[in-house]
């Protein structure tokens, strides 16, 4: 398969994936083994997550800057936020960098499996409650949650660095089992995933400088990824909030299980 074809795929799946509670890295998996592109689980995922994050970047960019100069004049609000977002992040960033050359071994498509199964269930079981529509229902409201409940969300996002587990999954049911609604769960997962995912892409790059060159098909397929990411990315967010104002998460749920099980059966 041309290598320009390959970067197209993945940089769609990194999109679409990043920040539906369905787990990038398993579908990254899928497609390593189906395209038998041996940078994927390396520094390719990471620099196309870059394209992903940009993509959250630029949808919130907006309410980020207003977050920004809020901070500056002291807004109640907005110090809120950034304090909750800092609270959140903590729990990830702390585990991640203790556990970063351990977590290079769960990388395997058993684990990856059983995190995605597992995780549809709890998925399933948490997300209970009716849907509720009104006007109101597309507006989150992350500056009611408390600092307990933020970092809560935290320690679940911190349980996403297993593979499979999926980050804006196990923010989502954190959120979700504390009665946050869904609007607000799922904007609130998207938020942190800023923070997160820039120092994680960073650390990588830092240890691995000279990796780009490395990849096959030089800049050109990284930009090609980035690119794919971001468009999709942006979409797949837009999509999301406009889809958890209406719909449960269950959808979500049943496709995670299949997918593992999938993955126990013929990943190997």
């Amino acid at each position: 398969m041309p290598i320009f074809l390959i970067a197209i795929i993945l940089g769609l799946l990194e999109g679409v994936t990043e920040f539906l509670p369905i787990s990038s890295t398993g579908h990254l998996l899928v497609a390593e083994r189906l395209t038998n592109f041996k940078d994927v689980q390396d520094i390719f995922t990471v620099v196309i997550q870059l394209g992903a994050i940009a993509a959250v970047i630029w949808f919130y960019r907006l309410d980020l800057i207003s977050k920004v100069r809020g901070l500056f004049a002291r807004d109640p609000q907005a110090l809120n936020f950034w304090k909750l977002l800092i609270i959140a992040t903590i729990p990830a960033g702390l585990i991640g960098l203790a556990l970063d050359k351990s977590l290079a071994s769960l990388g395997t498509p058993t684990v990856i499996a059983w995190a995605l199964i597992i995780g549809g269930v709890i998925l399933w079981v948490v997300d209970h409650r009716p849907v509720v529509t009104g006007n109101d229902t597309l507006k989150p409201h992350i500056e009611k949650l408390t600092t307990k409940q933020a970092l809560i969300v935290g320690f679940g996002q911190a349980v996403a660095v297993i593979p499979g587990v999926s980050r804006s999954g196990a923010t989502i049911v954190s959120g979700l089992s504390l009665g946050i609604d869904r609007p607000t769960a799922t904007a609130f997962s998207f938020y942190l995933g800023i923070p997160i995912l820039v120092l994680a892409s960073a650390l990588k790059l830092v240890k691995h400088p000279d990796a780009i060159s490395q990849i096959s098909g030089g800049a050109s397929t990284v930009v090609i990824g980035l690119v794919c990411a971001f468009i999709t990315a942006l979409l797949s967010i837009g999509w999301l909030l406009r889809y958890v104002s209406r719909h449960n998460f269950r959808p979500f749920a049943y496709y995670r299980i299949a997918l593992g099980i999938l993955i126990l059966l013929f990943v190997k």
